[in-house]
């Protein structure tokens, strides 16, 4: 089997698709005539594999991503036939994991060191190209492989980032480019913000790079089938396209950038620092401070490369940017080629004369000659220099330098280390260079290390796109700096291993993180002191930040993944200071001319990428095939990957050998959730039994058990609909689509049960099918799976749950395979325990008869029925609840059980159902009675 692994950039997306129509078209055309039918049937026998699933699934904590893509193929042709994966991840992220399912093989992704010969592997190259919004670049994916005739291939891809802050909003880009019409598309996002989200929106789809896509029909506002559901803390976006609504915006299946654009709350002026094991994470991002003066020198290359629409546009947006310049700030222009053309022999202040002049001198560059970036560069910032020597300059101001250019070096000094060794030594840290580089010849490296040492930013615009808007949007994130020379300052015996504090410029609507690793994990204050240049004075801010000590599950939960060397599972601020960190080590190694320096930085870097599984400079990825051969795999898997915040598909192996399967024909207590959902609750004390129901919604998550606090046991129970059977009662039915469970004593696990397979994260993350007999265990927590049947799930030998599996081979309109869920033990749950079913364990009940002269046998059924007036009242925590004799059917409908029914579950129940609402599936806080979660947790969204 042939595997091809790359990861290539800014290659067509849909070329071997658009050669094979090309082709057949050629081939009718020359002919004149109809295709016989022999060739008809060949080309049918060609088609190209059919994706059947594309889905994307991000989870956002605190500003960090973890994104997970799933693609699954079917080869409908006779021939075993090759298809290329592919998929743009952003230039900022690192890919964490990359699995391939191909029929009942598996083959997973490894990081390790690189190697000069890497053969069959993912390799990471670092010439970028650029989103289609142009402002910031993607890396293309690709993964080739065969697949066997009518056979299946499941893809899956894992990334992780840190979203950046800029005009005042993240956004999260989520490349839908499946390059062709699928039958079940899914984007999801789920965003966790503590401090609070104040906006949030999603944009129409953004394509415009891509031949013969398009866009919505309504393109002013979120693409069509877009759901959003959000709180203050939280927000879920989906969007699932039918096959007709993705063909009305692109015939090709590329659809283009979903975006989602949202900002946080911020109310301290020293920023928001957040804790979780171990690590701590500040956000920075003061507002309401007046702007600095800025002196800004404009950069144009005006070379014959530059003719035609690039120089027009350049042309036209530094119009616009010279009216947007402040009464304090002042400004030059330069324009070279192989000469350097100044405007002024010094920088001059914002006026209207001075305004109409420097446009004037724009309007009449013309493209001419070639390139000399070392002559253009060290003019700048002479003059910027003697502006500042020569000037008594009051307020406080910085200086940058604004260069644009399509080309490279061919004029004066063309060496690239020297042209770099100049502009540092001139600049001395003192000038912040901003670059721009248009079209496909420019030297993007070269002005990507400008940047860098310069303490400026670089963007990449292609020609096709408009080159004009871009510098405009570039420029807006840099109009307005706030502040200079930034340092931020912990007590060195409090922190360690802290990423970088020194910034030299804050620009309004940008933000700054740092993150690092608390000494003490008990401290209860962190001493943070920031000190900047305002634009009149020395700004110094002082507080003691409360950093009590948080477990993860309390506020903000850590990403799912194991490190494999025994310690507890890493949080995502864990992931996030490793990205930040990883990030400054590839600056600092990129910087550096020492070799020694540079093999040190190597060396670091390689073993944080490994331990933290990152895709980088000094690692790739092999694949390696499992041992583990499972029979229909891909349907059991199928989309599970892309479901949930874990970093890496960790395993499939299904843990300890297989024990005898479990009985399927299982009994149990009769205290269950099942069906409709019926609650049937057990007083073995008093010999009792309630029923009642509750109608919820379908999308609702139900908190069946909660003992977090002790036991630390959750389970939750998401609801899905279904249309109610005719000349029924109700409006509607639900059932228990996904049970969810939570334990995190003695370690931390998560398990997401469905009727057709079982994630289990402990250590190892593993999916286990619901069709196979099998027993996993690991860490005093035991899954055992009777094939199609039922799920018992075995906490520290003290507490059992059962969970039935309800499969319809021909379900009627009001029928969905749904689960079941019983308690079997219930022994090493708390006093305290909670939630619909946990409330009542460890309780008792009594019944009381009115009018008197019924029978007081509580264990058969008095002479009201139900229907019928009747005066029993059942007693039970301080609730006096009207019941009715009533039988149920439990255990797969197997047997039947005599209940007191209560019509009315409110008053049965504590609070109100509103408080029995999860915020997500792993949400393990409780507030009864306040009507809202007190906070949120987010343990993994799967």
């Amino acid at each position: 089997m042939l595997l091809l692994l790359v990861l290539c950039l800014g290659l067509p997306l849909c070329s071997g698709s658009l050669e094979e129509v090309r082709s057949w078209s050629d081939t009718s055309e020359q002919v004149g005539l109809r295709l016989p039918r022999q060739l008809r049937l060949l080309q049918r026998l060609k088609t190209k594999p059919l994706m059947s699933e594309f889905a994307v699934k991000s989870t956002i904590i605190s500003r960090y991503a973890f994104t997970t893509v799933s693609c699954k193929m079917l080869n409908r042709g006779s021939e075993d036939q090759e298809f290329e994966f592919l998929m743009q991840v952003p230039a900022t992220a690192f890919i964490t994991n990359f699995t391939m399912l191909i029929g009942d093989e598996v083959y997973k992704g490894e990081i390790t060191e690189k190697e000069k010969k890497n053969g069959d592997k993912v390799k990471e190259k670092r010439n970028k190209t650029t989103e289609d919004n142009g402002e910031k670049g993607t890396e293309t994916f690709r993964a080739s492989v065969v697949i066997p005739s009518k056979g299946k291939a499941v893809f899956l891809l894992s990334y992780e980032e840190l979203l950046q802050r800029r005009l005042g909003k993240y956004e999260h880009v989520i490349s839908v480019r499946p390059q062709q019409l699928v039958g079940r598309l899914t984007v999801e996002v789920n965003l966790l913000e503590n401090s609070g989200i104040t906006s949030l929106e999603v944009l129409p789809l953004h394509n415009s790079r891509q031949k013969g896509s398009g866009r919505a029909e309504d393109d002013d506002g979120p693409p069509p089938s877009t759901v959003i559901n959000q709180n203050e803390t939280f927000a879920k976006v989906v969007f699932m396209p039918s096959v007709i609504q993705q063909a009305k915006i692109a015939q090709n299946g590329i659809l283009g950038d979903f975006i989602i654009r949202y900002d946080v709350n911020r109310e301290q002026s020293i920023g928001d620092i957040q804790v979780l094991n171990g690590y701590f994470v500040h956000y920075f991002a003061p507002k309401d401070l007046p702007p600095l003066p800025k002196n800004v020198v404009f950069v144009l290359d005006s070379s014959a490369s530059m003719v035609g629409s690039k120089l027009r546009q350049t042309k036209d947006a530094l119009f616009t940017i010279l009216h947007d310049l402040r009464p304090q700030d002042h400004f030059n222009i330069i324009g070279f080629s192989n000469r350097i053309k100044v405007w002024k022999d010094h920088l001059v202040s914002v006026t209207p004369n001075n305004i109409r002049d420097g446009k004037v001198y724009i309007h009449h560059m013309s493209p001419t000659g070639g390139t000399d970036i070392n002559g253009a560069l060290q003019r700048a910032i002479r003059l910027l220099n003697n502006y500042v020597a020569h000037n008594d300059i009051e307020d406080r101001s910085v200086s940058l330098i604004i260069f644009l250019t399509d080309g490279k070096p061919t004029v004066g000094e063309t060496h690239t280390l020297k042209i770099l060794n100049n502009t540092k030594e001139a600049a001395r840290g003192q000038i912040c260079i901003f670059t721009i580089g248009i079209g496909n010849d420019v030297d993007f490296k070269l002005l990507e290390k400008l940047s860098l040492e310069n303490c400026g930013l670089t963007r990449r615009v292609h020609e096709e796109e408009d080159a004009g808007s871009q510098l405009i949007g570039f420029y807006d994130e840099i109009r307005t700096p706030l502040l200079s020379d930034i340092r931020i300052d912990y007590p060195p015996s409090l922190v360690e291993q802290v990423t970088r504090t020194l910034f030299p410029n804050y620009f309004n609507g940008s933000e700054i993180i740092i993150a690092g690793k608390l000494v003490d994990r008990k401290m209860d204050l962190l001493h943070v002191e920031v000190t900047a240049s305002n634009s009149k004075k020395f700004v110094i801010l002082k507080t003691d930040v409360p950093v009590g000590p948080q477990k993860a599950g309390n506020d903000i939960t850590e990403s799912t993944r194991s490190t494999g060397d025994g310690e507890e599972d890493p949080n995502h601020l864990e992931r996030l200071w490793s990205y930040l960190t990883m990030k400054d080590l590839l600056n600092s190694w990129l910087q550096s001319n020492d070799e020694q320096e540079r093999e040190q930085l190597r060396q670091k870097a390689q073993v944080l990428a490994l331990n933290s599984r990152f895709l980088t400079l000094f690692t790739t990825m092999k694949l390696k095939k499992s041992a583990l051969q499972t029979k229909k795999l891909d349907d059991s898997y199928g989309i599970s990957a892309a479901t949930g915040p874990e970093t890496v598909m960790q395993s499939l192996q299904p843990g300890p050998a297989i024990k005898k399967p479990y009985n399927p024909k299982v009994k149990v207590s009769k205290t269950s959730a099942d069906g409709d959902p019926h609650f049937v609750v057990d007083f073995p004390l008093s010999k009792l039994t309630v029923c009642f129901n509750i109608d919820g919604q379908p999308g609702d998550i139900l908190r069946l058990v909660s003992d977090h606090a002790d036991s630390g046991v959750t389970v939750n129970g998401a609801l899905i609909g279904a249309p109610a059977p005719p000349n029924g009662h109700k409006k509607q039915r639900t059932y228990f689509r996904t049970i969810t469970i939570l334990v995190n004593k003695p370690e931390r696990s998560y398990l997401e049960i469905t009727p057709h397979r079982v994630i289990l994260d402990g250590g190892d993350r593993m999916v286990l099918p619901c069709n196979q007999s099998l027993v996993v265990g690991s860490r005093g927590l035991e899954v055992s799976v009777s094939a199609n049947a039922n799920i018992t799930i075995t906490i520290q030998g003290t507490i059992v749950f059962v969970i039935l599996v309800h499969l319809y081979k021909k379900p009627a309109p009001y029928q969905r395979d749904h689960l079941g869920f019983y308690i079997a033990n219930s022994k090493g749950l708390s006093g305290n325990c909670h939630g619909l079913l946990g409330q009542f364990l460890n309780q008792d009940a009594r019944l009381t008869i009115e009018p008197s002269g019924l029978s007081k046998n509580t264990t058969s059924p008095p002479f009201p029925k139900a229907g019928e007036g009747s005066g029993t009242i059942l007693k039970v925590k301080g609730h006096q609840v009207p019941v009715v004799w009533k039988q149920r059917k439990i255990y797969n409908g197997e047997e039947q059980v005599d209940c007191w029914f209560t019509r009315n579950a409110a008053q049965l129940l504590d609070g109100e159902y509103k408080d029995y609402l999860a915020a997500h599936p792993f949400d393990s806080e409780t507030a009864f009675g306040m009507g809202i979660p007190r906070g949120w947790t987010l343990a993994a969204l799967m």
